[in-house]
């Protein structure tokens, strides 16, 4: 058993080398990078990625991040390719294939069948002398000096660098395509993530009741209303539904303790006259800020000035914005 010295400096040295390995990446960024990002910008196919072992599980994850960010992508398992999966490939894809050595056997089986049919061949290949370099068009270089691995087997440094690289690629392609929040949210529709991006406050407001009262309605109609409603808060409005003020449960407590008869009160008299609120057509997530920076857990919505219906902040939770 390690010593939890030696366990800790092995966790460093593991992270330093791969560390490392991204530093080298960068610095071998060549014209070859700007002509993939071009070519796959101009390209009217998809991005086939493909590779074999663990290169395949990054290509996988190369896959998932461009189509998440606007670039039309398919994973190929370069063994299942050479088994039928090459019909997926249709004549104006490009075809990025992934290799530490750039030299295993469904690679140098592969590769010439992606020859034959004329698709732009993008290698990403930590060997420049190896068959899968000798034969693409464009090389995305990935070289490392050694692995992580005690014994320079278990791909680790290498898969690192595939995967910073294949960031590197995705964002630049981002970029260039102007690709912004909005075009994000439509990706990511049914997460967290997502609903920051495109969830409002009107979305919220509709889910709930829309407890109003009058100010001069009585004490005894403010807590029915806010008791039928169970938001802890109802909103004070004119015979225009123009927001006057606001009565939450906190206010009728400290009604209760300032105040030894109640019969003669009105909403008026004990609503909070300065409100948080926010309009009805932005963001659930700026809604979750204002209510975190004032401390409140009920928040007015608005369209214009009228009052359009209230959130609680335990809607913003429900919806997994936190």
């Amino acid at each position: 058993m390690k010593s939890k010295k030696s366990i800790i400096q092995s966790a460093i040295g593991t992270l330093e080398l791969e560390a490392a390995a991204i530093l080298n990446v960068a610095k071998n960024i060549n014209d070859d990078f700007e002509k993939v990002v071009s070519r796959i910008l101009n390209g009217k196919g998809r991005v086939i990625v493909t590779g074999i072992g663990k290169s395949a599980i990054i290509a996988q994850k190369m896959v998932a991040t461009f189509n998440s960010t606007g670039t039309p992508a398919i994973f190929m398992h370069a063994a299942d390719a050479i088994h039928g999966d090459l019909g997926m490939i249709q004549v104006d894809d490009i075809v990025i294939c992934l290799s530490r050595s750039g030299n295993t056997p469904e690679i140098k089986v592969l590769i010439p069948l992606l020859k034959t049919a004329g698709n732009l061949l993008i290698g990403m290949v930590g060997e420049l002398n190896s068959f899968l370099a000798e034969q693409s068009d464009l090389i995305l270089n990935t070289a490392f000096e050694k692995e992580a691995c005690p014994h320079n087997l278990a791909p680790t440094t290498s898969t690192t660098a595939q995967l910073a690289l294949g960031d590197a690629l995705a964002i630049c392609l981002l970029e260039c395509r102007e690709f912004n929040e909005s075009d994000f949210a439509k990706y990511h529709p049914g997460g967290s993530l997502g609903k920051k991006l495109y969830l409002k406050a009107r979305d919220l407001a509709l889910s709930n009741e829309k407890p109003a009262i009058h100010p001069a309605a009585s004490v005894k109609d403010v807590l029915i209303e806010i008791s039928k409603n169970r938001l802890g808060a109802v909103a004070v409005v004119d015979t225009d539904d123009q927001v006057l003020g606001i009565i939450t449960d906190g206010d009728i407590r400290r009604m209760l303790e300032n105040n030894t008869t109640i019969a003669n009160l009105k909403a008026e008299d004990i609503m909070g006259r300065t409100p948080k609120s926010i309009q009805f057509d932005a963001l659930a997530v700026d809604a979750l800020d204002i209510i975190k920076e004032n401390n409140i857990t009920q928040l007015l919505v608005l369209e214009q000035n009228t009052y359009f219906g209230i959130i609680h902040l335990h809607d913003i939770l429900k919806e997994g914005i936190v």
